[in-house]
C-alpha cells in the first residue's frame, strides 16, 4: 500500500442463518411474516500507509461454534493472511464488549485498547452479570478486558475521540451502554487524485441496513431511546456527500462494497473500501 493511502478492510470471519423475528426487536408489531436472513460477522482494519488500527477482534472459534456460528476463519489467522501480526498492532478499538467483538483480545498483548468510558465501566461493574446483559458476553473475555485495564492498556473517552490520520470515534450507546461507531476517511484506491470519502463503520449500532432504512431496532438493546438516536445519527451521516454506512453484520456489505482483497488468499472474506467505493455505495437507495 502506498504511503499515505487510507483504506478500510472489512474482514468477514463468520456467518450463520437466522431470522428477522430473532433479530428485530418485537418483530410482531410490524405485521409481516418472519423470514430467514443471513448474518455475517466482521472485524475491520484501518490503514493509512503508516499505521494499522484494528477495530474489534471477532469471536474465538470455539466460542463461535458453541454458539452455533459458522467459523470461516480465525480472526487471528485472517490478520496474519493480510500481513498483520496481532502482537505488533499498536492500537485496537473496541466498539463494545460482546463476545463477537472482543473474543481474541488476548492476542493483542501490546496494543493500546480504545473504547468509551461508559462501556468499560458497565462491563466491569455490578450489572454486567445479570442474565440479559451477560448472554452476549463471555466471562473469560470480560476478565481479559479487566486485566488490560489493570495493566493500564485501556484508553477511554466520552462522546468523541480523534485518533488522527482520518479516523474518528463517536459514542452512540443503545445496543450496549457505550457502543461506538467509527468514521474512517478513505482515499480512491485506483486514482491518487480521486476524491476521498468517509466509511461510517457502524459496528453493532447497525447490524442490518434494514434497521436504519426501515426504523427497526435490533433485538439486543441496553437503551432503546439511545438506539433510536443512534439510528438517527447514522441516517444523518449517510445523507452527507461522500459518506456510506458499513453495517456490522449485514451480508449486503459485500454487495455494496464489492472490491476484494486480491492476492491475499482472502478474496472471498475481505472487502476493501476506498474513496470511490464509498461514493458508489453512498448513492441514495
Amino acid at each position: 500500500m502506498e504511503n499515505g493511502h487510507r483504506e478500510v478492510l472489512a474482514v468477514r470471519y463468520g456467518t450463520r442463518t437466522t431470522t428477522k423475528a430473532e433479530n428485530f426487536l418485537n418483530w410482531h408489531v410490524y405485521g409481516e411474516p418472519d423470514e430467514a436472513i443471513p448474518m455475517d460477522y466482521f472485524f475491520w482494519v484501518y490503514r493509512d500507509g503508516t499505521r494499522t488500527v484494528v477495530i474489534d477482534c471477532g469471536f474465538a472459534p470455539d466460542v463461535g461454534r458453541r454458539r452455533g456460528r459458522t467459523v470461516l476463519i480465525d480472526p487471528v489467522d485472517g490478520l496474519t493472511a493480510l500481513g498483520i501480526d496481532p502482537a505488533e498492532v499498536a492500537q485496537l478499538v473496541v466498539s463494545h464488549a460482546h463476545y463477537d467483538h472482543i473474543g481474541r483480545l488476548d492476542r493483542f498483548a501490546g496494543a493500546e485498547i480504545v473504547m468509551t468510558r461508559r462501556e468499560l465501566e458497565f462491563w466491569t461493574g455490578p450489572y454486567a452479570k445479570r442474565t440479559l446483559f451477560a448472554q452476549p458476553t463471555e466471562a473469560t473475555e470480560i476478565a481479559a478486558l479487566e486485566r488490560a485495564r489493570d495493566q493500564g492498556r485501556i484508553t477511554t473517552f466520552d462522546g468523541e475521540a480523534d485518533l488522527g490520520g482520518g479516523l474518528r470515534l463517536v459514542e452512540v450507546g443503545g445496543h450496549t451502554p457505550g457502543q461506538l461507531i467509527a468514521l474512517a476517511e478513505v482515499d480512491d484506491a485506483d486514482d491518487p487524485a480521486g476524491e476521498p470519502g468517509t466509511a461510517v463503520l457502524a459496528t453493532d449500532a447497525l447490524h442490518f441496513y434494514e434497521e436504519a432504512e426501515a426504523d427497526r431496532p435490533f433485538s439486543v438493546v441496553a437503551d432503546l431511546q439511545a438506539m433510536y438516536a443512534g439510528l438517527d445519527t447514522l441516517n444523518e451521516l449517510a445523507r452527507r456527500p461522500g459518506h456510506a454506512l458499513v453495517a456490522g453484520h449485514d451480508a449486503a456489505v459485500g454487495e455494496r462494497f464489492p472490491r476484494r482483497a486480491s492476492g491475499t488468499g482472502m478474496d472471498e472474506l475481505v472487502v476493501r473500501i476506498g474513496g470511490a467505493d464509498v461514493h458508489r455505495a453512498g448513492v441514495a437507495r
